[in-house]
């Protein structure tokens, strides 16, 4: 990467950063509108998206030169670490707990480990099969 080209990687990754963080305020207000807040539906949504993104684009990335290091790098570390989010999934996870819904809870966490791996599977089929 050498030294000249960190400033262009981190204004690369923090604008990819700043448009996944505005895709997930509006995904995850788009699915609580549409499903409820009975379940944190909006940051399940946003996490299984991202992990099939990063299997798709990083899968690609690596059996292609049609994706170069630095977009790879703006949407992997940037987009996506704007748009998925495990400190908003452990703090609901934790209300959930604190307000004796159990269920609800495990179920979040089981369905969102799951889930997320295998759609991060999915993901890097899907690239495979590009």
């Amino acid at each position: 990467m050498g030294n000249k080209s960190v400033p262009f990687f981190a204004l690369l990754i923090g604008g990819f950063g700043a448009l996944g963080c505005v895709a997930r305020y509006y995904i995850s207000g788009w699915v609580y509108d549409l499903l409820g807040r009975d379940f944190p539906y909006g940051t399940f949504v946003v996490n299984i998206t991202g992990a099939f993104l990063i299997g798709l684009i990083m899968e690609f990335g690596m059996r292609s030169t049609l994706l170069p290091v630095s977009l790879r790098a703006g949407l992997t570390i940037g987009f996506l670490g704007g748009l998925t989010t495990f400190s908003t999934f452990s703090y609901e996870t934790f209300r959930l707990l604190e307000e004796g819904n159990f269920f609800v809870a495990a179920t979040n966490v089981l369905a969102s480990v799951i889930v997320c791996l295998l759609f991060t599977w999915l993901g890097i089929h899907a690239a495979r099969m590009l």
